[in-house]
């Protein structure tokens, strides 16, 4: 089981990026995949939660408006579009997979599993 980041760099507050995760090694049509991040000293935000269909997405209110989840099942992946970024959204970006979905999108970094490397994402005021 394979969950792969990229996309991340630096880019100016007021930014956009495109995070990238590829998949391989799961039925990755029968799970819901989450986005999140980790600032040092602070405990890991889920941001953003699509589920298997890609009907159904989540987004934390500190980033509704600006960030997109979007995901291609026949290519494996899923993509996470953030617009006007802001420094505080400096941090390492992951995409864990929720392997224990039963129909419900929960956006919680305790239901998810395979916590790759991730991708760092710096914003500069």
């Amino acid at each position: 089981v394979q969950l792969v980041e990229s996309g991340g760099g630096l880019v100016q507050a007021g930014g956009s990026l495109r995070l990238s995760c590829a998949t391989s090694g799961f039925r990755f049509g029968d799970f819901a995949i989450g986005w999140f991040r980790q600032i040092p000293g602070k405990e890991r935000e889920g941001l953003s939660c699509i589920s298997p269909s890609g009907g159904y997405t989540f987004y934390a209110d500190s980033v509704k408006g600006r960030f997109t989840i979007s995901r291609d099942n026949s290519k494996k992946s899923v993509w996470l579009q953030m617009d006007n970024l802001t420094p505080d959204a400096t941090a390492v970006y992951c995409c864990p997979a929720d392997f224990g979905y039963s129909g419900h999108v929960i956006c919680s970094q305790y239901e998810y599993e395979n916590w790759g490397q991730g991708t760092q994402v710096t914003v500069s005021s």
